[in-house]
Protein backbone atom coordinates (compact mmCIF):
# COMPACT_ATOMS: atom_id res chain seq x y z
CA UNK A 1 0.00 0.00 0.00
CA UNK A 2 2.96 1.91 0.73
CA UNK A 3 3.01 5.40 3.00
CA UNK A 4 1.07 8.26 3.60
CA UNK A 5 1.40 11.36 6.44
CA UNK A 6 -1.69 12.21 8.52
CA UNK A 7 -1.63 15.02 9.69
CA UNK A 8 -3.62 15.88 12.84
CA UNK A 9 -5.75 18.65 10.90
CA UNK A 10 -6.68 15.32 8.63
CA UNK A 11 -8.45 14.01 11.66
CA UNK A 12 -12.22 14.23 12.76
CA UNK A 13 -14.39 13.31 15.29
CA UNK A 14 -17.37 11.65 14.44
CA UNK A 15 -20.52 13.23 15.43
CA UNK A 16 -21.60 9.88 17.22
CA UNK A 17 -18.64 9.78 19.50
CA UNK A 18 -19.28 10.66 23.49
CA UNK A 19 -16.54 12.22 25.57
CA UNK A 20 -14.82 8.95 26.18
CA UNK A 21 -15.69 6.69 23.22
CA UNK A 22 -14.03 8.97 20.48
CA UNK A 23 -13.92 7.52 16.58
CA UNK A 24 -12.42 9.82 14.52
CA UNK A 25 -12.01 9.46 10.85
CA UNK A 26 -9.24 10.84 8.03
CA UNK A 27 -10.88 10.92 4.70
CA UNK A 28 -9.44 14.09 2.74
CA UNK A 29 -6.52 11.56 1.90
CA UNK A 30 -5.72 10.86 -1.40
CA UNK A 31 -7.25 7.24 -2.15
CA UNK A 32 -7.67 6.55 1.18
CA UNK A 33 -10.23 6.76 4.51
CA UNK A 34 -8.26 5.98 7.80
CA UNK A 35 -10.07 5.50 11.21
CA UNK A 36 -8.70 5.60 14.59
CA UNK A 37 -9.77 5.69 18.45
CA UNK A 38 -8.78 9.32 20.06
CA UNK A 39 -7.53 8.04 23.08
CA UNK A 40 -4.64 6.31 21.07
CA UNK A 41 -3.87 8.66 18.84
CA UNK A 42 -0.07 6.99 17.92
CA UNK A 43 -1.95 3.71 18.22
CA UNK A 44 -3.37 1.37 15.74
CA UNK A 45 -5.32 2.72 12.85
CA UNK A 46 -7.39 0.80 10.43
CA UNK A 47 -7.17 1.93 6.92
CA UNK A 48 -9.94 1.39 3.85
CA UNK A 49 -10.02 2.25 0.13
CA UNK A 50 -12.99 4.12 -0.86
CA UNK A 51 -14.77 1.15 -2.13
CA UNK A 52 -13.90 -0.98 0.98
CA UNK A 53 -15.00 2.26 2.93
CA UNK A 54 -18.31 2.60 0.91
CA UNK A 55 -19.14 -0.96 1.50
CA UNK A 56 -18.36 -0.90 5.13
CA UNK A 57 -20.49 1.63 5.94
CA UNK A 58 -23.72 0.69 3.84
CA UNK A 59 -23.25 -2.97 5.93
CA UNK A 60 -23.39 -0.59 9.35
CA UNK A 61 -26.45 1.47 8.05
CA UNK A 62 -28.37 -1.68 7.41
CA UNK A 63 -27.53 -3.14 10.95
CA UNK A 64 -25.42 -6.33 9.44
CA UNK A 65 -22.83 -5.28 12.31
Amino acid sequence: MGWCVIRTEDWRKSSYSSDSDCLEIARRLPAFVAVRDSKYAHGPMLVFDQAEWERFTRRIKSGEF
